[in-house]
């Protein structure tokens, strides 16, 4: 076995180092029949590593297009014969034999090409094509004359193939071994002796061919000459040598050449036949000559790739048994027959989405088996691709990375490698390369809405589900799990935490405590989602939160007030007409939208026909004219109800008094008489009232004066501090119209005329909402006074805040009037105006 190293000329020069991955090639030599396992070649030292780096760097071999023959131990750098190679079998008649190999090496990545032949040895004995050969020569042959011979054949190469020829001893013929101009041995049977028939009819000798291998074979053929009566001219051809170019792949039965003999005998002697004459089987495959005519044509396959000419030798042979011969060269033309081989040496893959630029991803090599510009190869890859390719010695190619990676766009690539040759036509062929893109965390996670939205009733129980958040991260595996966190913050002076939670995996968002749409109607909070990937990205989003409202609150009632003191009576006069307006219940709801909207009814009443309440407004009007027969006291009993779901109600109670007039007696009465029957008042008590009112007329006039001086300090106080102001009007049309229902900006007048002498005891009934105060009558054409006192409705609580609150209404300008033409005589006309004052909202709140 021999080791054939770098430093001869012509090596040195095809097998320089590339630049890259590409590094120098090794020549080794094998003979041929080794048994398989047998010791080719030890890498180590010229691969310059030990057997350490050697199998760390994953050692291995790779093949050229052919089969595996070798395989590579990377514990101790041998290579070794896989299979026994039979030299003949591989390359025929090919020499050098060669086998192409590459050992490749990562990290960094090097690839060495190896080369190697494979030696002849002697296995193969000389064969004749025949075991017979048959000579017709005339008598008259002269002494000296040639007869070529067959050649033998031998499959091996060199000095084991046919090194000389032997002929059985005889006294007519003497064999001389002459060589053709590639060196392969031929002999010539030459006649030593006159011919005589009449002595010998044919002669059988034994032809031996020899090779030169250790230990030499022999092969044998008899060669029986048959001696003929005289011919004495000899066929003659036009050329010794035909040269002809044929292109491969030429079709079977295409004419080749024509040879051509001529034979100046007449009859049979003239008659000429052709035929090959030494010829190799690959000859004999490839063409066909015609016995009588001398046409060659193709007879088989003709490839450029296997034999690039032909040496032909025809034999033209007359009837009488003597014969010419010429060579005919055949050159074989080649054509564009084998397309480009993509042979993929090494791949990196998966590739991670942040490789640099000009990293090798792959490097695979393109050949071609034609010759000239049909063996010239380009490769070239797709366009519009983050990778390109960059060309090395030896037709090597390297994929490299050209631009920035991003598995989101796209995660793989079939990257079409388009090997073409300079051939006419122009031949391609294709390989995809598969490349995976690994992921890395360049993605931080993103949410579905730039803002969420939630709803939540109020009184929730706790751990109620709110709503859910989501963020996407195109990365993959660990580097798109998210998980979601609450930033810190605060919702009314207390840490968000307190109020919600959230589900770090799912993004559930649940509410921690019960809410009250009263106390906050919405919050915001912040989450976070995170992926899991190193180092890890995230992104924010804001939580809206809003409480919707429950109906959780019963109405309140602002006016009357129900606070368990004694009930204020309004006063009606029994001449009242149909749709009197007696007083105005006011109420409110603390909830909001619908579930502050309220409806009056009446529930209750004394009389049930005598009275009726606005659904709306809840302003208590007459529904008839009331007349004496009617009760004296009338107890109302109005419903509230709000319009929520379930609905929330509550109830008030009035107090109403039918009245004749200021003069009756019947206001100085703590227990109002039962007996209603009494159609009369007795005349005389009239009579003392009018002296008692009389008398002390002087007396309630500087009260009234004191008391207007107080209370106009007292009012005065009061607007500086209070956001509203309910005017009094001084003067009253005879009918007073509603000026607003609904509203609890305005004052309410109620207009009630009273006998003389009967305001003492009739203002009795207000005072639980009014100062108690007199009425000192005037001369003024015999009309009595007006007092007034008022009562004032705030439409908002003391910190001015009623939102979305329905509210009713006290009855505006109920101006009361006894029927006729208005209060004459000693009757006393009081104008009183209702204030609910600011602690009794206050209350309320």
């Amino acid at each position: 076995m021999k080791l054939h190293h770098n430093g001869q000329g012509w090596s040195f020069f095809l097998y320089l180092c590339m630049c890259g991955a590409i590094c120098e090639s090794f020549r080794y030599s094998m003979p041929e029949e080794k048994k398989s396992g047998s010791l080719v070649a030890n890498v180590l030292k010229d691969l310059k590593v030990d057997v350490k780096e050697l199998s760390a760097r994953g050692a291995r071999l790779v093949f050229e297009g052919t089969k595996p023959y070798f395989q590579l131990d990377s514990y101790s750098g041998n290579v070794l014969l896989k299979d026994r190679i039979d030299r003949e079998f591989l390359c025929g008649q090919k020499d050098p034999c060669t086998l192409f190999s590459e050992i490749v090496l990562e990290n960094p990545l090097q690839v060495h090409r190896i080369e190697v032949e494979i030696e002849d040895v002697n296995d193969n004995s000389p064969q004749f094509f025949k075991k017979e050969y048959l000579f017709e020569i005339p008598e008259q042959v002269p002494i000296k004359t040639r007869f070529p011979l067959e050649s033998a054949h031998d499959a091996d190469k060199g000095e084991n193939t046919v090194q000389n020829y032997t002929l059985s001893p005889n006294d007519h013929f003497r064999l001389d071994v002459q060589s053709h101009s590639d060196g392969t041995k031929y002999a010539e049977l030459v006649l030593e002796k006159q011919l005589d028939r009449e002595e010998d009819v044919q002669f059988f000798l034994i032809l031996s061919a020899v090779d030169g291998g250790t230990p030499r074979r022999t092969g044998t053929a008899q060669i029986i000459v048959k001696v003929l009566d005289a011919n004495d001219n000899f066929p003659q051809f036009g050329d010794s040598v035909y040269k002809v170019k044929v292109k491969e792949n030429t079709p079977r039965s295409t004419l080749v050449t024509k040879v051509e003999a001529t034979d100046r005998d007449l009859g049979p002697n003239a008659d000429i036949t052709y035929s090959f004459s030494q010829v190799s089987e690959n000859v004999l495959r490839s063409f066909n000559l015609h016995k009588f005519t001398g046409e060659l044509t193709v007879a088989g396959m003709i490839d450029y790739e296997e034999d690039r000419n032909y040496e032909i030798n025809i034999k033209a042979m007359d009837g009488g048994g003597l014969s010419a011969y010429c060579k005919v060269v055949v050159e074989i033309e080649d054509q564009n027959d084998n397309a480009p081989e993509v042979t993929l040496t090494s791949l990196t893959s998966p590739l991670p989405e942040d490789s640099p630029k000009d990293k090798v991803v792959a490097l695979f090599r393109v050949t071609d088996r034609d010759s000239g510009d049909n063996g010239k190869t380009a490769g070239t890859t797709e366009a519009n691709l983050p990778f390109v390719l960059k060309v090395s010695m030896n037709n090597y190619y390297q994929l490299m990375t050209q631009q920035p990676l991003d598995r989101e766009k796209a995660s793989e690539y079939n990257i079409t490698i388009t090997a073409t040759d300079w051939g006419s036509p122009r031949l391609t062929s294709t390989r995809i390369i598969n490349v995976q893109i690994s992921d890395v965390n360049d993605n931080a996670p993103v949410f579905e809405k730039s803002i969420y939205e939630m709803q939540i009733r109020e009184n929730n129980i706790p751990g109620l589900l709110i709503g859910l958040v989501h963020a996407d991260d195109l990365d993959t595996e660990q580097n798109a799990k998210v998980t979601y966190s609450l930033l810190p913050g605060k919702v009314s002076d207390q840490p968000v935490s307190s109020y919600v939670s959230i589900n770090s995996e799912t993004g559930n968002l649940y509410a921690i405590r019960s809410l009250d749409y009263e106390q906050i109607k919405d919050f915001q909070v912040s989450v976070r989602a995170v992926d899991s990937g190193s180092p890890p990205l995230s992104s924010e989003v804001r939580v809206q939160v809003v409480i919707m409202d429950e109906n959780d609150n019963t109405p309140f009632i602002l006016y009357p007030l129900q606070n368990g003191t004694s009930p204020s009576n309004d006063l009606v006069p029994r001449g009242a007409e149909a749709g009197y307006l007696v007083t105005k219940v006011v109420a409110v709801d603390r909830d909001s939208g619908q579930n502050s909207w309220l409806s009056y009814e009446l529930l209750k009443a004394t009389e049930p026909g005598l009275f009726s309440v606005g659904a709306q407004n809840g302003e208590v009007k007459t529904m008839r004219p009331i007349n004496q027969r009617d009760t004296f006291r009338q107890k109302l009993i109005i419903g509230v109800r709000d319009n929520g779901h379930p609905p929330q109600s509550t109830s008030a109670t009035l107090s109403i008094l039918l009245v004749d007039g200021f003069s009756d007696p019947y206001m100085k009465m703590v227990d109002i008489p039962k007996d209603e029957a009494v159609k009369e008042e007795d005349r005389t008590l009239t009579l003392y009232l009018v002296i008692c009112l009389a008398a002390i007329s002087f007396i309630f006039l500087i009260s009234i004066i004191v008391f207007i001086a107080i209370k106009f300090h007292k009012r005065r106080m009061f607007m500086e501090s209070s956001a509203l102001n309910f005017p009094v009007g001084p003067n009253f049309q005879e009918n007073c119209g509603d000026a607003g229902a609904g509203s609890l900006s305005r004052a309410y007048n109620y207009e009630v005329c009273l006998a003389g002498g009967s305001l003492s005891s009739e203002f009795k009934f207000l005072r639980p909402l009014f100062p108690v105060f007199s009425v000192e009558p005037t001369q003024n054409q015999g009309n009595s006074r007006i007092s007034s006192a008022s009562l004032d409705v705030p439409s908002h609580a003391a910190d001015g805040q009623l939102t979305n609150q329905a509210r009713g209404a006290v009855s505006e300008d109920a101006a009361a009037r006894s029927g006729g033409p208005g209060c004459t005589g000693n009757q006393v006309a009081a104008t009183a105006n209702v204030n609910i004052g600011q602690n009794d909202w206050l209350a309320y709140q």
